[in-house]
């Protein structure tokens, strides 16, 4: 049976449970619930607080978990990143008053304060910078008010926290993170890790993609199906009405209007727009 760690709280755990959810597994109605087993899938889920997920699959407790890359990296577990989720994206970034720093190069020296200490020096070590780091738990705007750091590496999404503390960001962001899927190295469970792979995969397909069928006249197809090349390539089919075929692909839902518009004008007709059911592999 598959061991898999999600997160028990925060929004972290909302995408995750909802994602797999959607991929076709059992998850828990009770906040409570620590363990649930799903003997349909063969899968056991463990709800943890995501800053522990990455320490229990890398030492080999457990198989596989969801977590953010952020906190795997600065966990230093022997665990790697084996699937992209595409939720809870942030950007981790330095902020200091103005006048403080303008690059990395300028953290020679410096007190840094964050709650993600390893993430920080690992960053720092790869630059050859030599800085103090402080770690803090919780939020970190205010120690510089507090006299306690000189710049703080936090998670940035609006900057709004920033903003009232008189900070700005500086320099590259540190890491661009996100929800991924993390797996310890040669799992015993490969064959149903893939599969967990693949469920997660074919949600997140779902939710990018949607099936577009139309029928369009035999000399426009090229033009056609550059308007639609796809996820692969499109799949074309002769029709009785002569001089037409039918075209079916999978286009991103962000562009569907406007490729919806440019294929009217090609004199594209029945234009069939169909949302793709998840992967239940």
């Amino acid at each position: 049976m598959l061991r898999v760690a999600v997160p028990n709280k925060g929004s972290l755990s909302e995408m995750a449970v909802v994602m797999l959810k959607e991929a076709g597994y059992t998850v828990r109605r009770d906040s409570k619930e620590l363990v649930l087993v799903d003997a349909d899938n063969d899968i056991e889920f463990f709800y943890l607080r995501p800053r522990d997920i990455a320490v229990y699959v890398g030492s080999g407790t457990l198989d596989a978990g969801i977590t953010g890359r952020d906190l795997l990296l600065d966990s230093g577990a022997n665990a790697s990143e084996v699937l992209r989720l595409g939720f809870a994206r942030s950007t981790f970034r330095f902020a200091s008053v103005p006048g403080v720093a303008e690059s990395a190069a300028d953290l020679a020296g410096k007190r840094i304060a964050t709650s993600y200490a390893g993430l920080v020096r690992a960053h720092l070590a790869e630059r050859s910078i030599e800085a103090e780091v402080v770690r803090l738990d919780g939020a970190v705007e205010t120690s510089i008010t507090l006299g306690v750091a000189d710049v703080i590496a936090d998670v940035v999404e609006t900057g709004t926290t920033l903003r009232n503390q008189g900070l700005v960001t500086f320099g590259e962001p540190i890491l661009v993170s996100e929800g991924v899927l993390v797996a310890r190295p040669q799992p015993t469970q490969e064959d149903r890790l893939e599969v967990l792979k693949r469920r997660l995969s074919g949600v997140i397909t779902a939710r990018t993609y949607v099936m577009m069928d139309y029928d369009i006249r035999v000399e426009l197809i090229d033009r056609a199906t550059k308007i639609t090349p796809g996820l692969e390539s499109p799949t074309v089919s002769p029709l009785h009405h002569e001089g037409y075929v039918a075209v079916r692909a999978m286009v991103p839902r962000k562009g569907m209007n406007r490729i919806m518009d440019e294929l009217y004008g090609l004199g594209a007709r029945g234009i069939l727009v169909t949302d793709i059911a998840a992967c239940r592999l």
